[in-house]
């Protein structure tokens, strides 16, 4: 079952610990707002990430990241007391603010720029070529679980606009050039892309013309 969130964060949370389990890493996670509501089993992403609630404490809870999540995402480079972003699961009811996001990253990109001005914050990340062709300018893409409008698109770098507001209320503000970032593509961009290259094969072109 696919976990819906909108890259909308909810809160900045810290990494209370982090302990080994055989190939997996358990976080005890402190946060406040997503756990006024909170119960075993639900999924929080956390930094883009969708992790599942398996202990649950008054401030804190605790997640397990298994094996290929550690190796492919940022979280194996998390420390102690290191700030996170969170969000809860989107409820039937609420408001999808972002865009659709499932919280299963696919890569990650470093920063190459921070451009800052009074109006807004410019990121340039670099990432790799496959990922960039499934991209659009102006279309989403999710940072560290933070959904984001593309504003510029080149062979390996993409470049995100943040107001302010975003920019200070989410763990970006802490980042600097060179540090690295989760990054998930648009799921419905990805979804059309994978029919469009199903629909457009080379038969299909010869049969109509092309």
């Amino acid at each position: 079952m696919v976990r819906i969130f909108t890259g909308i964060v909810e809160e900045v949370a810290t990494i209370q610990s982090i302990r080994q389990a055989n190939e997996n890493m358990v976080l005890q996670i402190q946060a406040e707002k997503i756990l006024q509501d909170a119960k075993l089993g639900d999924s929080i992403a956390v930094n883009g990430v969708c992790l599942t609630i398996e202990k649950l404490e008054q401030y804190a809870f605790h997640a397990t990241v298994m094996k290929e999540t550690f190796h492919t995402t940022t979280l194996h480079r998390l420390q102690l007391r290191e700030k996170v972003n969170v969000e809860r699961a989107l409820q039937l009811q609420g408001r999808l603010g972002g865009h659709i996001v499932t919280g299963h990253v696919e890569t990650v990109g470093k920063i190459q720029r921070i451009l800052k001005t009074s109006n807004e914050i410019r990121l340039t990340i670099e990432t790799e070529p496959k990922f960039i062709k499934q991209m659009v300018p102006r279309g989403s893409v999710t940072l560290d679980g933070i959904s984001l409008t593309i504003f510029a698109l080149n062979a390996r770098t993409f470049e995100v606009s943040l107001i302010p507001h975003t920019y200070e209320t989410t763990i970006l503000h802490m980042k600097k050039v060179r540090d690295v970032v989760n990054i998930e593509t648009d799921y419905i961009g990805k979804y059309v892309q994978s029919q469009m290259a199903t629909i457009l094969t080379e038969d299909f072109l010869r049969k109509n013309g092309f």
